[in-house]
């Protein structure tokens, strides 16, 4: 069972992206094709975590070959887990752009033939990612997400985009570079590629080149996952794309870095600790970018920077090293992934509403537009931290294990995650008074020449109440492209129900992550408790996969009674 459902959440995306494009010509075609594969790998994603957290971690060594040699994926709790949710983010946002794709047709100016394979074949990639077993085949997922990520940030080919999508590639290419670099040292110093391997034969080598090996590494994921000070690209890449892109795009590749990260610190160099470089990451993170987030004046963009700055709750976790912060840092994950999503989802709702993200053009939302004003508030709350909601029992476990650890870096990282919440807060809430609950009378008008938030220079004077009327109008000039805001009347698109359908979807998940609290801290306590014992990982590779080896061979001490660990053959 195990060797049918594992290679599936890479196989089948990837499947159906060759089948999309053949059927490029047929959008009804591609749309079924992607709906279907999208769904196939949710459920056996779902399948897997129910095998996984029955009979612990299970690996596949495709073709057969020997460890270290071929593909090997592996499926523990956290990667599941983390192919859970991406799938259930991909296959929600999915629907939400096909129907953006039928409502606007032609519109968009989106070439809607290539969006569905390069979407699959990101997906793919995602699910790579989380199954790889060797750092090779982790590196290649994500390359493949990298080109396929390039892809969907700039279709429709407008100068912000292009411009936006330069910045990412550049950005990821040496991320890349670093990382196998990386790749080429861990080889160099241990002789393998598998991380089981690794982790076993890391522990001979020289300690300060652990260090070097170790920090090469972090220094590429940290720039994935877009940790301070290596999160500068990210404000300006994704509020460029489309609703559906920068959605996708704000909940869940970000989280691959902080997958990679957690990898790094709990299964490859367990006897070098990076703790205080996390630690200080992660108080930095999170304030730098709460600070960043208040200061915006467009929606995008203030979602954009605390995205950035919710990360840092995840390295602090990591960076405890603790079984506790751990498992808090796993929840917060899933947690993000889902409410960050559904922020942009809804904020692309309110783009087709009012035809603007700018915090100085909106008003009036809440009377307007009730149900849209729900759909944001439910979440933007849950991003804050409010009571009883999934992001503040996220933030009360992982403060906890804070607490617990009573250091003094410890003491700062619950400060600054404390302090943080509250900066989320105000600033959500100054989106809601903006946004949502301002009176359509008391949008000011515009100021010639005042930044509409996007950091475009605006000219013009009327003010237009009956919505949020004043648009960007890109005009060639000399071969140059200026933006100015002319007083026309907003384009206001229609949202079908689809659109809708996919928020509401996506709103009630991440409600779901309350009501099912308890079952779900269970599992990612467990997953945790996995992560601090790297012989569960090892055995399951090693000893319990086609390497069929014995304990004693690979150099694990026997650990009865060893949490999802089985008694080997």
């Amino acid at each position: 069972m195990i060797a049918v459902l594992l290679p599936l959440p890479v196989l089948v995306p990837l499947l159906g992206a060759g089948l999309a494009l053949v059927l490029g010509r047929r959008p009804r075609g591609q749309r079924v094709v992607s709906l279907a594969s999208l769904t196939v790998a949710l459920a056996a994603a779902v399948s897997l975590v129910v095998l996984v957290d029955r009979d612990g971690p299970e690996s596949l060594e495709v073709g057969r070959w020997a460890p270290g040699v071929g593909i090997s994926l592996v499926a523990d709790r956290l990667s599941v887990l983390m192919l859970v949710v991406s799938a259930t983010v991909l296959l929600g946002v999915l629907v939400y752009a096909v129907g953006e794709g039928v409502t606007d047709g032609d519109r968009s100016g989106t070439p809607v033939s290539i969006f569905h394979p390069t979407y699959l074949v990101l997906a793919a990639g995602v699910a790579n990612a989380f199954l790889a077993g060797d750092l090779f085949n982790l590196y290649v997922g994500f390359e493949v997400l990298l080109a396929a990520s390039y892809v969907l940030l700039t279709l429709g080919g407008t100068a912000a985009r292009v411009q936006a999508g330069i910045t990412y590639v550049v950005v990821s290419l040496i991320s890349s570079f670093l990382f196998l670099v990386g790749i080429a040292l861990v080889y160099a110093v241990t002789g393998t590629l598998n991380m089981a391997q690794v982790s076993l034969r890391m522990a001979e080598v020289p300690a300060d080149v652990q260090v070097v090996v170790h920090l090469v590494l972090l220094l590429a994921f940290g720039i994935k996952a877009a940790v301070f000070p290596l999160s500068a690209w990210l404000p300006d890449s994704y509020p460029t794309a489309a609703a559906p892109v920068t959605a996708v795009f704000a909940g869940l590749l970000t989280k691959v870095g902080v997958y990679a990260v957690v990898r790094t610190e709990t299964l490859l160099f367990t006897e070098d600790s990076q703790r205080t470089l996390l630690l200080v990451a992660a108080v930095a993170t999170m304030v730098v970018g709460a600070l960043g987030a208040i200061a915006q004046s467009d929606i995008k963009r203030l979602l954009s920077f605390t995205l950035v700055s919710h990360i840092g709750y995840m390295v602090f976790g990591v960076g405890l090293g603790s079984e506790q912060g751990l498992a808090g840092a796993l929840y917060y994950v899933g947690h993000h992934i889902l409410i960050q999503t559904a922020l942009f989802l809804v904020v692309g709702l309110v783009e087709r509403r009012a035809g603007s993200t700018s915090l100085l053009r909106l008003g009036g939302l809440a009377t307007t537009a009730p149900a849209l004003a729900v759909l944001f508030f439910v979440p933007a709350m849950n991003l804050g931290g409010i009571p009883p909601l999934s992001g503040f029992l996220g933030k009360a476990v992982l403060l906890q294990a804070g607490v617990a650890d009573g250091g003094p870096l410890a003491w700062t990282a619950v400060a600054g995650a404390a302090l943080t919440s509250l900066l989320t807060l105000y600033a959500v809430a100054k989106v809601w008074g903006k946004a949502f609950w301002r009176p359509l009378d008391a949008v000011p008008p515009a100021d010639p020449g005042a930044d509409a938030g996007d950091g475009a220079p605006r000219t013009g004077s009327s003010a237009a109440r009956t919505a949020t009327v004043l648009t960007d109008v890109a005009d060639s000039d000399a071969g140059s492209t200026r933006v100015t805001t002319a007083p026309r009347a907003a384009e206001t698109l229609p949202a079908s129900r689809s659109m809708w359908g996919a928020t509401i979807g996506l709103v009630a998940v991440t409600l779901g992550l309350t009501v099912f609290a308890g079952p779900l801290t269970a599992l990612t306590a467990t997953a945790a408790a996995d992560l601090v014992r790297p012989s569960v990982y090892v055995t399951a590779v090693l000893v319990e996969g086609e390497a069929g080896l014995s304990g004693g061979e690979v150099g694990l001490p026997p650990e009865p009674g060893t949490p999802g660990a089985r008694t080997a053959p």
